[in-house]
Formats: C-alpha cells, sequence, structure tokens
C-alpha cells in the first residue's frame, strides 16, 4: 500500500478559543503526545505537530491509519475521555495532494485568523525542527517541508502579501499607544507576564515604540532576569502575580503558557486600565473585560484590528494562490515519481553488485579499492545510456575498456 501524508486539524475555522484551548499542548507535553501517538500508530513514519495560538494540528505519513482512528485517538488522549461532539471541531483529510495544499495554505497565510500571518512559518519551523530531533521527518513530510519554505520565500519575493504588520505583539503595543496617545503612554507603567515567545516580541517591537516603565514577571525567575539585563526592565514578583496585585500599572499584558485564568482580579482600582491576553489557554478571565474602568483585548479582538492591512493583502491573493499551487504542482510530480525511484534505485544496486561481481570473478586479481574505482567508472559510463536496462555483453565490453585504464 502506497504511504500517504495525512492531517487532522483543529483550528479558528472550526472551533471557538474555549474548544480550541482544550486541545493546545504545552512545549513539555509534546514529546508525550508524540510518543503515545507513533506507539499508538506503528506505522506512522512521519509526524508534525503544530501548535498556535489559533491552531493545534498534526500531519502524519502512514501506509494504513486513517485520519478518523487518529483524530479519535488524539482527542481521547488531549481529554482523557473520548467525546464524541469535539470531532466536529476537526477537519482532516487522508490524501497527500490535500494535505500538502493544506499544509500549503497555513504556512503561507492565507488560512489565518489575520491574512498573511508572519509569525505562522517561524512556528512551523519550529515544529519541523521538533520532528528532526525525534526522528520523525519522513520523506513525504521533508518534502513537503522544502515546498513549504520554498514557497514562502517566493511569496516574500514576488507579492506585496507581506506588507504591512501582521504580528500579534507589535499590534498589542500599538494598542496601547492609541488608548493612551503617543506621548502619555511612554511613561505609563506596564507588565509583560512570561517569558516566552510573545513576551520576547513584544520586547523587540518596543524599541519602535520606546515605552519607558517596562516591568516582567515570570514564574521561572532566572529567565526574567535574562530578560531585565536584555531589555533594561524591571522584575516584578511572581507572587504579586499569582495574587493579581498589580499595585498601580496602567496595563498588563499577559503571555504565559498552559496557565488558564491566572489573572482573575483587577484590584478595586478606579483608573483606567488595559489588559492584553496573549495567551491560549487564555491567562485572564474575560469577565475582567465587564469592569467599566478595564479596557480588554485577547486574541480574537486583537486580529480584527489587523484588518488595516487587509486590502494590499487581498490585492496579492491571487499571485500567492498561484505560487502555492505552482508548488504543489512540483510536489505531486514527485510525488507520483516516487515508485520510478525507488525502482531505479534498486536497479542501480543491482548493476553495481553485478559489476562488481563480474569484476572480481573475470578479471585479474585486484584490491578492493581497485575493484571499487572500476566499478564506479563502469557504473558512470553505464547510467549514462538512455536504456534504463543495459545487455550483458555491452556491460562486458564497457567493463573491458574501463579496465584496461
Amino acid at each position: 500500500m502506497k504511504c500517504s501524508l495525512r492531517y487532522i486539524s483543529i483550528s479558528h475555522k472550526t472551533a471557538t478559543v474555549t474548544q480550541r484551548e482544550q486541545f493546545y499542548i504545552s512545549d513539555p507535553a509534546k514529546h508525550g503526545v508524540v510518543k503515545h501517538l507513533c506507539t499508538v500508530f506503528p506505522d506512522v513514519k512521519g509526524l508534525l505537530l503544530l501548535v498556535t495560538c489559533n491552531r493545534t494540528e498534526v500531519y502524519f505519513e502512514s501506509e494504513k491509519t486513517s485520519t478518523d482512528s487518529f483524530r479519535d485517538e488524539f482527542i481521547s488522549l488531549i481529554l482523557k475521555k473520548r467525546i464524541t461532539e469535539s470531532r466536529v471541531w476537526f477537519s482532516q483529510n487522508d490524501t497527500t495532494e490535500s494535505t500538502v495544499m493544506h499544509l500549503l495554505k497555513v504556512s503561507s497565510g492565507l488560512d489565518s485568523k489575520v491574512l498573511g500571518d508572519a509569525e505562522i512559518i517561524c512556528q512551523i519551523k519550529k515544529a519541523y525542527q521538533f520532528s528532526i530531533a525525534h526522528d520523525l521527518q519522513g520523506s513525504l513530510l521533508e518534502r513537503a517541508m522544502q515546498s513549504v519554505f520554498k514557497c514562502h520565500k517566493r511569496i516574500s519575493n514576488e507579492t506585496h502579501f507581506r506588507d504591512g504588520t501582521t504580528s500579534v505583539a507589535y499590534k498589542a503595543l500599538k494598542m496601547i499607544r492609541t488608548t493612551y496617545g503617543r506621548e502619555a503612554t511612554k511613561e505609563k507603567k506596564i507588565l509583560f507576564i512570561g517569558a516566552g515567545e510573545i513576551v520576547r516580541q513584544l520586547f523587540k517591537y518596543n524599541s519602535k515604540f520606546n515605552f519607558k516603565q517596562l516591568y516582567i514577571g515570570n514564574r521561572t525567575k532566572s529567565k526574567a532576569l535574562s530578560l531585565t539585563k536584555m531589555y533594561e526592565c524591571k522584575l516584578y514578583d511572581w507572587k504579586k502575580v499569582l495574587a493579581n496585585d498589580f499595585g498601580d500599572f496602567d496595563v498588563i499584558i499577559s503571555g504565559v503558557s498552559n496557565r488558564h485564568h491566572l489573572i482573575t482580579n483587577a484590584n478595586k482600582n478606579s483608573k483606567k486600565r488595559v489588559f492584553i491576553d496573549l495567551a491560549l489557554p487564555a491567562n485572564i478571565d474575560p469577565v475582567l473585560a465587564k469592569m467599566p474602568h478595564i479596557l480588554f483585548y485577547d486574541l480574537d479582538t486583537i486580529s480584527l484590528e489587523l484588518e488595516d492591512t487587509k486590502a494590499t493583502r487581498l490585492a496579492a491573493i491571487q499571485k500567492v494562490a498561484l505560487i502555492k499551487e505552482e508548488e504543489l504542482q512540483e510536489y505531486n510530480k514527485w510525488y507520483q515519481e516516487a515508485p520510478l525511484r525507488a525502482t531505479l534505485a534498486n536497479y542501480k544496486i543491482e548493476l553495481n553488485q553485478k559489476v562488481t561481481d563480474y569484476v572480481e570473478e573475470h578479471l585479474e586479481p585486484m584490491s578492493e579499492e581497485q575493484i571499487k574505482v572500476i566499478t564506479g567508472r563502469v557504473m558512470r559510463n553505464l547510467l549514462k545510456e538512455s536504456n534504463l536496462y543495459i545487455p550483458d555483453e555491452e556491460m562486458k565490453e564497457i567493463i573491458a575498456v574501463h579496465a584496461s585504464l
């Protein structure tokens, strides 16, 4: 049976934030999830686990494991029990062509909540590095990733699809400045909670905003201290974060992984405050949005704000779709020729052994190195021929010529 690349996906297109966050997998938990799936389905030769704020997807390469059985096992593993109604939150496909098409669409940003999202390719690269580290790249998946990276490069070089900001972190900082005004914001007291990738992006983009009073709180103090030194900000006690003691902060931005409703209390403070939740599962209880002095933004509301660049990107969609289709056709051509490549590879091995055996049996005694040199010369000559199979007599003549050199 021919091996196929398949996928299952729960995303913003199929499920709500509350539903999606149940399938968020933290970095420390990924190894256990992948190990379990590969144990249950031993025919899986390649696997890519992609987890972002808006989607959790598994791409896997196998001969007989269907996406139905894989999805059900995945749901059972994550939720600890089989819940039939959660199946409808997933999309899936068992054909290689449709799977590669979906992966190209996701990686290009065409399937993102924010059209043209530039962060998704970095998240895919990180997921693929995980696959490589666990020897799970697989031949079909490896070739698909080559198509992904080539497609990404072409879109960046040949279209305006990447123009304008698509960063959630950048937009979060911009929303703070919009709320308080350009000059006043510089003196506002801002707390970043967490020390992961999204918080690092906040620090990186702050070079464009120049906010002065920045603090960071994180459960691992050493990581927070590293960022305080790198970005010249101040440390905020994690115990105070856990107690929801935010003192006189004007802005609290949280991006802690795997800490559902870390913040449930805004303190009794009448001044205007901005709470921004960049995490999945959500760090901030949305009930805070009902407080009159609180401005609350989560991933969904920020994504809506990023529609500013949509017009330019919409104009480039046709060209992006064409590039995606061209790369898909290239992949399909490679995929269809796979059996022929396998046949040719086996034939080369057999022919190489046949030449070696003939040299050893019919020519004067030679060292292993001499036999290897002559065999190499003969093989290069034989493989130049237009016919796939070389008659024995012709092979013998070629061997005689190269043996005399």
